[in-house]
């Protein structure tokens, strides 16, 4: 009764978990370079993304299908912060795209509660992809001197006796 709800959940499932990955991945170059600011938005927003995926898998099972925990697509291994961000922020307006659709394709098929989840999801979406925009307007008007403020942080924060992130 519910095949494609089913579907478009595990759609959904397979680009969270896409975006987990790029965003620790992303993390893990930021931390590494000094930009703390930038590792913390991305190590938050991916636990945000394994929220989402959580609360797509048990709606999933709660409709009796299988949870399939593959990802739609391979990370894309950028080092450099403005790519990094305009990546993400595409990744977040095609999912913000997708959710919207979903909803009213799970709308049409007499699942109110799917359709409800993909507009909370599109909500939350939507915050993230204001965060990258935000962060890719700060280097446009400050370029390299805003990621530099950040690395200078770090570098003051552990002259200071900090110990290491």
């Amino acid at each position: 009764m519910h095949e494609k709800s089913i579907e478009l959940l595990n759609k959904a499932v397979a680009d969270e978990m896409s975006a987990i990955h790029q965003y620790m991945y992303f993390h893990f170059h930021c931390d590494d370079q000094g930009f703390d600011l930038l590792a913390l938005m991305f190590e938050k927003i991916a636990m945000d993304e394994m929220i989402h995926a959580e609360r797509l898998a048990e709606r999933i099972l709660f409709l009796k299908g299988d949870v399939e925990m593959v990802a739609s697509m391979a990370v894309q291994k950028v080092h450099d912060v403005k790519t990094m961000l305009e990546i993400v922020r595409g990744m977040e307006e095609a999912a913000i795209k997708d959710y919207n659709k979903w909803a009213n394709e799970c709308s049409a098929n007499a699942d109110s509660v799917s359709k409800a989840l993909f507009e909370s999801l599109v909500v939350e979406e939507e915050g993230h992809y204001d965060q990258f925009d935000t962060e890719l307007d700060n280097i446009e008007r400050f370029g390299d001197r805003y990621l530099a403020l950040q690395s200078i942080e770090r570098s003051k924060a552990r002259s200071a006796g900090a110990p290491p992130a």
